[in-house]
């Protein structure tokens, strides 16, 4: 566990550099359009709820608004988590430039094989999310943290074997993660927490895989 702060206090440090302003500004810019798109997205099922007269359409209304917001940043993790693989290679490789020098040349994964890998991770997550929306609504302090405990996991595992990947294959970066577990946990967990905080949460897929990267190369060996 020595490695994990480390690995999310050097990201921080790296934001103002010429070399990672780049890929933050791209992940930001997407994040901003996925989070528009959920929104928007929540909005119309919200106003379609809300058709009609009376105060029973008011009370959806009013709902509905506040729904909008929740289901935006309740489905915002598992799109982050799709989004990561479009500037995980930029964003691994300013770091490694910055703070591991001497490391050869990446040569891992299939790009293939790393999206697969990805996008069956982001669909789990999204179908554990939708399962677990109701609760949150019927019971909100259960449901946060039932999600924050999926997101955790999800994210850490995702991360993590994401940037692995760019230095070996899919199934060694599932056993290193496997290794590693209680590390990339609490680096998942420290990510699903600002995944949820409006603002920061459009930061977690670049600060992510650059926290990712660090913990990677900090104590780690090839399985």
């Amino acid at each position: 566990m020595k490695a994990v702060p480390a690995s999310l206090v050097l990201p921080l440090r790296q934001i103002g550099e010429r070399g990672f302003r780049g890929p933050l500004l791209k992940g930001l810019l997407c994040s901003v359009l996925a989070f528009g798109g959920l929104a928007g997205l929540a909005s119309w099922g919200a106003d379609a709820l809300a058709g009609g007269q009376g105060w029973m359409a008011t009370a959806a209304g009013v709902l509905g608004g506040a729904l909008v917001l929740v289901t935006a940043v309740w489905l915002f993790v598992p799109v982050l988590l799709a989004l990561t693989g479009l500037f995980l290679d930029d964003v691994a490789e300013a770091v490694e430039r910055r703070y591991y020098p001497g490391l050869p040349a990446p040569s891992g994964a299939s790009l293939a094989a790393q999206i697969r890998a990805n996008l069956l991770l982001s669909a789990r997550l999204l179908g554990l999310s939708l399962l677990i929306f109701p609760i949150a609504l019927a019971a909100p302090p259960v449901g946060v943290v039932l999600f924050w405990a999926v997101a955790a996991v999800s994210l850490g595992y995702g991360l993590f074997e994401g940037v692995a990947q760019r230095r070996m294959s899919v199934a060694e970066s599932r056993l290193l993660r496997r290794r590693r577990r209680g590390e990339v946990l609490a680096v998942g967990g420290v990510m699903a927490g600002l995944a949820v905080v409006p603002v920061l949460n459009l930061t977690v897929p670049v600060l992510g895989t650059a926290a990712m990267t660090h913990l990677l190369h900090r104590g780690t060996t090839r399985p």
